[in-house]
């Protein structure tokens, strides 16, 4: 019969599960604090450059990128950690003590299993409701040279699009509907190709189906003449949605927001590949903690003598950083609309899971 019986043990699997989170937060906080250091030394000097701009923003700067890599990261260090812990294990003999009492390689493994689906939960929850934020603030400022942001809801920045032949670029979008407004707007008309006119504006606001451009300032090519107006209509017939909906970022918008931006993009006619995508990797990404104790699980098993245990937990690890690689490329296809945006997000996820437990399966026999 089948052992069903995966926590057979509460000492040991309390012990198991504290190996696994204690190692994986120590490589965590490591990790974070040398990333962290290295992005400040890169981005300290454009921060301070701005005037008005001192310590205070610098650990600003701190507060919204930690989230950022935290979140990025933790797979990694779920991974390094869960082979550290399987490592120091194997080299004591305590695995097999463990299976000397009956356990097996599934037994072993649930309380770190266990404890992983915590951490996804965590997870999940820890990127709906900071990361996405601290990626849409970082995002805005850094968009807008580390000058300050309005502080206003729906903030986009930074957005393209194409009016006929014309380009127009926008550094700041705010609002929503019809309080949608334009700042730092630049208009370059084009014929066949070539520039005609470019038109600076301040701020832009929606007027009867067009947009109204306040300080304006633009520069007309075949004269070779800069002119300056007070105001100037111009854009007739673009809607505010091509604004808002010209950069959908999965990483900034929370599951119902992407959910919100994706009916959005259907209803415009838009393409929704790389937004649903995203979406699905929102509830996909978090379980990849799940896969890490397995896939690292062989370096727990075989004998320390052998002298095969740095082996293995390379073997372990090259695994490990497979699934990533393998995630990314699929993630990639799903936004090109090569893959489905399900089978994208989910694909490598249930392939490693099939890999991880077939090896465990092979540690067994």
């Amino acid at each position: 019969m089948i052992n069903l019986d995966f926590l057979p043990s509460r000492r040991i699997a309390f012990y198991m599960a504290r190996l696994f989170l204690t190692r994986s937060l120590a490589v965590l906080v490591a990790l974070v604090m040398v990333l962290m250091t290295l992005d400040l030394l890169g981005e300290s000097g454009k921060i301070l450059a701005v005037p008005g701009n001192g310590e205070a923003e610098l650990w600003r700067y701190v507060s919204l990128r930690v989230p950022l890599l935290v979140s990025r990261f933790l797979p990694f260090s779920v991974l390094l950690g869960t082979l550290i812990a399987f490592t120091s294990l194997n080299q004591h003999s305590e695995v097999v003590a463990m299976k000397a009492a009956g356990l097996s390689a599934h037994q072993i493994l649930a309380p770190m299993i266990i404890a992983s689906l915590g951490v996804a939960a965590a997870t999940f929850a820890f990127n709906e409701t900071v990361v996405v934020k601290a990626a849409r603030t970082i995002d805005a400022w850094s968009d807008s040279d580390y000058r300050p942001v309005p502080p206003e809801k729906g903030i986009f920045t930074n957005i393209w699009l194409r009016d006929g032949e014309n380009l127009v670029h926008a550094r700041h979008v705010g609002g929503k509907g019809a309080s949608t407004h334009l700042e730092g707007l630049t208009i370059y008309e084009r014929e066949n190709g070539a520039l005609l006119r470019s038109i600076d504006a301040e701020r832009a606001d929606q007027d009867n189906g067009a947009w109204l451009l306040r300080g304006v300032r633009l520069y007309d090519s075949t004269q070779n003449v800069v002119r300056h107006y007070p105001t100037m209509r111009a854009l007739g017939g673009v809607e505010p949605s091509r604004f808002t909906l010209a950069k959908v970022e999965p990483a900034e918008r929370s599951l119902t927001a992407l959910g919100n931006a994706i009916d959005e993009l259907r209803a415009a006619g838009r393409p929704t590949d790389e937004a649903r995508t995203g979406w699905w990797h929102k509830l996909s990404s978090p379980l990849s903690t799940v896969l890490m104790p397995l896939l690292a699980a062989l370096a727990a098993f075989g004998l320390a003598r052998s002298g095969q245990v740095l082996l293995r937990a390379t073997v372990g690890m090259a695994l490990g950083f497979a699934y990533f690689v393998a995630d990314n490329f699929s993630m990639a296809l799903g936004n090109v609309g090569a893959y489905p945006p399900m089978l994208a997000a989910w694909a490598p996820f249930l392939l490693f899971l099939l890999i991880g437990e077939t090896v465990l399966m092979r540690s067994e026999e």
